[in-house]
Parts: C-alpha cells; sequence; structure tokens
C-alpha cells in the first residue's frame, strides 16, 4: 500500500518536471522569442555648461579631465561678418573714367604749342541670365575736347550708344539663344570740318541711328564671346536738323529745289533701311593687367546696293595700373556709303559733285582715371 503511494508521488513530480521543461523551451504565443536579437540604440548626451566653475580644493590622487572653457587663445575678429544673402541672376557693371593729356613749352627752341586735351567716358552694364533666358543691356557714353594755344576749342570724341538684346533659349546645355537686338547711336553735341566752325556737318539727332530686328546668337557661358546673326533688322536713320535734311546727309531724301533756287519741297528726316545685321563681341584677359576689347557690327540693305556692307569695327586694349589709375590704346573704323566726303560746289553754291564714301579712322592713346562701382 505504501509503495504503490510511493510510486503515485514519482509519477507525478516527473509529469510535473516534464511540464515544466517544455514551457521553458517552447516560446508561448503572446511571449518575446528569445532566440532573436533585440534592436538596441544607447544614446549618450555630454552636458557643457558654458559658466564653469571652479573646484577650490583638489587632491593630489585625483586628476581632472573635465574640459575648460577658456578664450585666451582667441582672436578677434578683423572682417566684418557677412550674412547669407540670395544670390541675384543680376550682373551690374558701372565704370566712370577721365583720361587727360598735357602739353606745355617755356622757351622750348624746336617749337610747338600748349595744348590739353580731356576724354570722359562713362559705361553701365545690366545683364540678366536665368536657365533659358538672357538679358543683356549696355549704355556707353564718351566725349572729348582738345584746347591749343592759338585756336578754338575743338571736340576729339562724342558717342552715345544703347543696346539691348534679349535671348531665349530651348535647354541649358546650348549657348545658341533665339534673340531680339536694339541698338540706338548718335552725339551729343555739334560736329564740324575744321577750321569752319560756322557750318555744323552733325548734331544731335542728326543722325541718330536705330537697329531693330530678330535672329540668333552665340553666347559662351563666361560672356567674354557675344556673336549675333540677324537675316532681318530694319535700320532707321534720323536726320533732326532740316538744313541737314534738304541737303540729304546722311542718306535721307534731299530737298527739292526750282532753278532759281527756291525751296519746293523740303528734304525728308528719316531713311529706312531693310537688312542683313552681323555683331560681334568678344574681350580676353592677355595678361592679369592687360585687357583686350573687340566689337564690330556689319550691316548691308537688301533694297538699295545689296552688298555694299556698313562698317563698325572698334578694338581696345585696357591697361590697369591700379585700382583708380589705367590707360587704353584703340582704333575706330567707320564706312557708311551714306556719309560722303569730298563734296564740291559751285560760286552760287550748287552742288556740282556730290562726293564719295571713305573710310574713317580714328586712333586713342590716353591715360587717366578710372572709377568702378
Amino acid at each position: 500500500m505504501k509503495r504503490s503511494m510511493h510510486c503515485n508521488t514519482y509519477t507525478k513530480l516527473f509529469l510535473f518536471c516534464c511540464t515544466l521543461l517544455c514551457t521553458s523551451i517552447l516560446p508561448a504565443q503572446d511571449s518575446i522569442n528569445t532566440y532573436s536579437n533585440v534592436d538596441t540604440t544607447i544614446v549618450r548626451t555630454i552636458v557643457i555648461r558654458a559658466n564653469q566653475e571652479k573646484i577650490k580644493s583638489i587632491p593630489r590622487s585625483v586628476r581632472l579631465t573635465n574640459p575648460i572653457v577658456s578664450f585666451k587663445k582667441t582672436k578677434a575678429q578683423t572682417e566684418i561678418f557677412k550674412g547669407f544673402k540670395v544670390p541675384s541672376f543680376w550682373v551690374k557693371e558701372n565704370k566712370i573714367g577721365l583720361k587727360l593729356s598735357e602739353v606745355a613749352f617755356v622757351n622750348w627752341n624746336a617749337g610747338g604749342n600748349n595744348s590739353v586735351s580731356t576724354i570722359g567716358n562713362a559705361k553701365f552694364v545690366r545683364n540678366y541670365k536665368f536657365r533659358y533666358i538672357q538679358w543683356a543691356n549696355d549704355l556707353e557714353l564718351r566725349y572729348g575736347l582738345n584746347a591749343q594755344e592759338g585756336r578754338e576749342l575743338r571736340k576729339t570724341d562724342d558717342a552715345i550708344r544703347i543696346s539691348s538684346t534679349f535671348g531665349y533659349r530651348r535647354d541649358t546645355i546650348s549657348n545658341w539663344y533665339y534673340s531680339v537686338k536694339t541698338k540706338f547711336n548718335t552725339q551729343f553735341s555739334n560736329g564740324y570740318k575744321y577750321p569752319n566752325r560756322t557750318v555744323p556737318i552733325s548734331r544731335f539727332m542728326a543722325p541718330g541711328y536705330f537697329f531693330l530686328g530678330a535672329g540668333t546668337s552665340y553666347i559662351s557661358k563666361k560672356g567674354t564671346f557675344d556673336l549675333y546673326l540677324s537675316p532681318l533688322t530694319q535700320k532707321m536713320t534720323y536726320v533732326g536738323d532740316q538744313d541737314l535734311a534738304n541737303k540729304g546727309a546722311f542718306g535721307v531724301k534731299k530737298a527739292v529745289f526750282d532753278t532759281d533756287g527756291t525751296l519746293i519741297k523740303e528734304g525728308e528726316n528719316i531713311y529706312m533701311e531693310l537688312g542683313l545685321l552681323i555683331t560681334n563681341k568678344w574681350e580676353t584677359q592677355v595678361y592679369d593687367n592687360m585687357k583686350l576689347n573687340h566689337r564690330i557690327s556689319l550691316y548691308t540693305d537688301y533694297l538699295n546696293n545689296f552688298g555694299n556692307v556698313d562698317v563698325d569695327w572698334e578694338l581696345k586694349l585696357d591697361l590697369k595700373v591700379n585700382q583708380y589709375v589705367n590707360a587704353s590704346i584703340g582704333t575706330h573704323v567707320i564706312f557708311d556709303d551714306n556719309i560722303l566726303f569730298d563734296e564740291e560746289k559751285a560760286a552760287d553754291g550748287t552742288i556740282t559733285k556730290a562726293g564719295i564714301p571713305r573710310i574713317q579712322f580714328k586712333q586713342l592713346l590716353g591715360v587717366g582715371l578710372a572709377y568702378d562701382f
């Protein structure tokens, strides 16, 4: 009897141990699997106080490893801090210059006349470029005078030039643009054929040249090379002075007179042309303080004398001495078949020979002051 009771007790104990072992090995449905790796992230935070408190007493066996904030080796800022600025797509250029030349003689055996020459110039550029659009605008002004002992003041340079070109390209990789261009050229004051100062041969807006056309442009990424080709450009020559218009100056239709010299019909003030225009601008840095600038304009009229090309070409070498002093050497060539020279007149004032077009050439050498802003 006692033996059967012990057997039952051992049997129950054995079954309990088996059940306990199974439950410890087999994971339950709502428990965490002990065989999977649990992702853990350790976050450590280091706090540095702005104001450090010094320890008054330090035992000999203690070595301090905490950092101490010190500004003893910090240098003061010498340059003004420039905050972030939103980038602009406009490129601006402002230049004002004054070139002088002077010759003076005192008891000079070889002879000579005292003279002073000055040329003032200003250039303003506003160019916009962003992705598919490029818009270039520039204004150039020049005026020069010469004073020489023994003669009246004379003009040496006179120009007003305004140019604007709007271009659009189909992608940001190509340098070719569909372009529309407009130009305007005239002068400030009267021009004379010296020494005659009574009859002006040109005035403000006599002539005044206006170009408007459409075509294509090749513009380099840096903007130092610009080639414009326009198969359709209208050129308008405006002569605001009626006396010059009556003479048929600069290509306008001259006035009609009868045999007695009585004016029948006044000369026209506007001469219109339609033709092909090619312009090119190029500048390169020859040396660190030497820059070469080239500008040329070629125009031929479809309606009158096609193939007869009007040329306007400027070549200038700028030499920079320092920030404010510079020098320049340049040439300017103009050929226009509407500007005639060597006109011949009879004793009664009638024109017997209208004259012929000639190449106009100007050379410039000057040293002066320049200011960029």
